[in-house]
């Protein structure tokens, strides 16, 4: 080759490095991780590999991580910025006291790096699975972000941060959601008008609204949470229910404190759930072949919006006008859409003992509901594209387990890091067809380690559930799906012999043994003498207890295996988390190998002259 050919290489490989170190790449995920707008997130993601870009408003250090409790301890961090034009990525994790360490495996790799007066964008990848011990694992389930950033460049730990830190929770791995156009779309919105909240830890404020009224069918395509500024942390849930389309049109706008003695008869027609929504969750948006069918006569007219407050350190003088903005199309989709809530039917029969830390809860769909409603309603079966997983502070694990004809099949929905502060609805990687004769477990693990008390299943936050919502095509004449461990035989584990009958008072009243005698069934578990070995021995006994059925309809009635006690199916434990193995084949630094490149040909140009 002449010294011209291998000038003309050179000037071309140049030109490929710029490239690579300067261009941004595309994202299709996104996230601000603060509350003012410096620090946006922006990633995707492989089979095996995650890229993030970082753009943040600062010319020092940018600092961002991945924790298993949102705190610095045990934490996976990457520390880099840009010193006197030169780019720098470092991999770091620490310990237990929040002590920061340099990783002696550098699984961070930069990417390239862009800085100006006042902003600086680092773009870095690792694997989803390291295999290094300090790093952590990235899975499908919640995971809990750490940022900071700092004006000055890194020197050591004690360059501290300040206040420029914060956390966030993300599924990384969560599928990319749909997307909408929706500037000529129509929309409508149910909020409250601005109610005052009860000065109480736990309010559930329900009203009545009525649908746009429509001349023909159309679709609702995507659902967005209006959450007022500043009330992020106090509105915990928002359900919209499907109510009796013969209501009398003056109960529109009534509204009143939930599941209360004086609440209008008009709430209990209300009782499929239409949508759901949760704390941390985004705005949502249908598959293309699917959406909310309103404007038939099937369709509700009239539905009921439950709001779940969460006030627990007693903040006076709240007002509220939180709500959802939905919007619709007449351009119709091949297929109607329905909600399915399965789980563990909320009850005071959902007990966990205190002072355990890990406690397993099942709530069954039944093969005997699903065979009954699927056999009459929809012989092919259902299809399930999203799943929202449902439960409170003491839940620590969530997953909805499927089996067919007494096999297990790939997990439907799990999050191994459940975040109380973060729920929202799952989108499938892949549909799941759902037969006559399934299923479906949802299991929740929790940790009652810090209590004192029995907890119970409840409404409160203090209080548990263990539920999935499952979005679903075709609809059906289902709503909920669940079961509960029958109360009878969890009385027996503490000594519990008989109950006062005819049951006239709810707790029922227990009539012996002597030192139970006159004591409501809760009184009777809080009087227990309590342990860890006790509570895990009653969970034991508990999964092994025959399970009342709940199988409903959309209105009030019930399918007529509705009631039924049977037996929970025998399952073997699966591990099916990881979403890779474990690779470790080297990472390929393109910049080092075109100044290796660069070095060889100026050595082959000076044997050439």
């Amino acid at each position: 080759m002449t010294s011209l050919g291998f000038c003309a290489l050179l000037l071309l490989m140049i030109s490929e490095l710029r490239q690579v170190s300067c261009s941004r790449q595309t994202f299709t995920n996104a996230a601000l991780l603060d509350a003012h707008g410096k620090y946006h997130l922006r990633w995707r993601y492989d089979e095996r590999t995650v890229v993030f870009e970082v753009e943040v408003e600062t010319t020092g250090y940018i600092g961002f991580g991945l924790s298993p409790s949102g705190s610095m301890a045990h934490s996976d961090i990457m520390i880099g910025g840009v010193e006197n034009g030169k780019p720098y990525v470092q991999d770091f994790y620490t310990g237990t006291n929040r002590e920061v360490h340099l990783d002696h495996r550098q699984d961070y790799h930069l990417e390239y790096a862009i800085e100006n007066n006042t902003h600086t964008i680092l773009c870095f990848s690792r694997d989803l699975n390291t295999c290094d011990m300090d790093d952590k694992i990235i899975t499908e389930s919640t995971v809990r972000v750490i940022w900071a950033y700092h004006s000055d460049d890194y020197k050591n730990a004690h360059n501290y941060h300040g206040l420029n830190r914060g956390r966030k929770s993300l599924r990384l791995l969560n599928p990319q959601h749909y997307q909408d156009a929706l500037e000529s779309l129509p929309f409508f919105e149910i909020k409250n008008p601005n109610i005052t909240i009860p000065f109480k830890d736990t309010t559930y404020y329900c009203q009545i609204f009525m649908l746009p009224e429509l001349k023909r069918k159309h679709h609702i395509i995507r659902i967005e949470p209006l959450i007022q500024k500043g009330h992020e942390n106090l509105i915990h849930h928002i359900l919209l229910y499907q109510c009796d389309s013969n209501l009398n049109e003056s109960e529109v706008g009534m509204g009143h404190e939930c599941y209360h003695p004086n609440m209008p008869d008009s709430f209990l027609t209300c009782e499929s759930v239409f949508f759901a929504w949760a704390i941390g969750g985004q705005s949502f948006s249908y598959p293309d072949h699917v959406g909310l069918s309103i404007g038939t006569s099937n369709d509700p007219l009239y539905v009921m919006m439950e709001v779940h407050y969460d006030n627990p350190t007693f903040q006076e003088g709240l007002t509220d006008s939180s709500g959802l903005r939905l919007f619709y199309t007449s351009e119709l989709r091949q297929f109607d859409a329905g909600v399915l809530e399965t789980g563990v039917w909320v009850s005071l029969y959902h007990i966990i003992p205190p002072g355990v830390s890990e406690y397993l809860s099942e709530g069954h769909c039944t093969k005997e509901c699903l065979q009954e409603v699927l056999d009459q309603e929809m012989p092919l079966g259902i299809n399930i594209f999203a799943v929202l997983l449902h439960s409170h502070l003491a839940g620590r694990s969530l997953r909805t387990r499927h089996f067919r004809n007494g096999k297990e099949l790939q997990l439907l929905a799990y999050d191994d890091e459940f975040d109380f502060n973060f729920q929202e609805f799952q989108y499938l990687k892949e549909e799941r067809r759902v037969l006559s004769g399934d299923h479906l477990i949802t299991e929740c693990k929790y940790n009652t380690i810090d209590r004192k008390n029995v907890t119970w299943g409840g409404l409160s936050t203090r209080d548990e559930m263990c539920l999935s919502y499952l979005l679903y095509y075709p609809r059906i004449d289902l709503s909920r799906c669940e079961s509960l461990p029958d109360q009878i035989q969890q009385l027996t584990f503490i000594g519990v012999k008989e109950i006062y009958s005819p049951v006239t008072a709810w707790p029922f009243i227990i009539k012996s043994p002597k030192k139970y005698r006159n004591l409501t069934f809760t009184d009777a578990m809080d009087t227990f003498k309590w342990s860890k070995k006790k509570g895990l021995a009653f969970n034991k006994f508990v999964l092994q207890q025959p399970i009342n059925v709940r199988c409903s309809k959309h209105n009030q009635e019930e399918w007529p295996v509705h009631g039924m006690l049977v037996s929970p199916p025998v399952k073997e434990e699966v591990t099916q988390f990881l979403p890779t193995v474990c690779n470790r084949a080297p990472h390929v630094n393109r910049i080092f190998i075109i100044k290796v490149f660069l070095v060889t040909v100026t050595f082959v140009f000076y044997l050439d002259i």
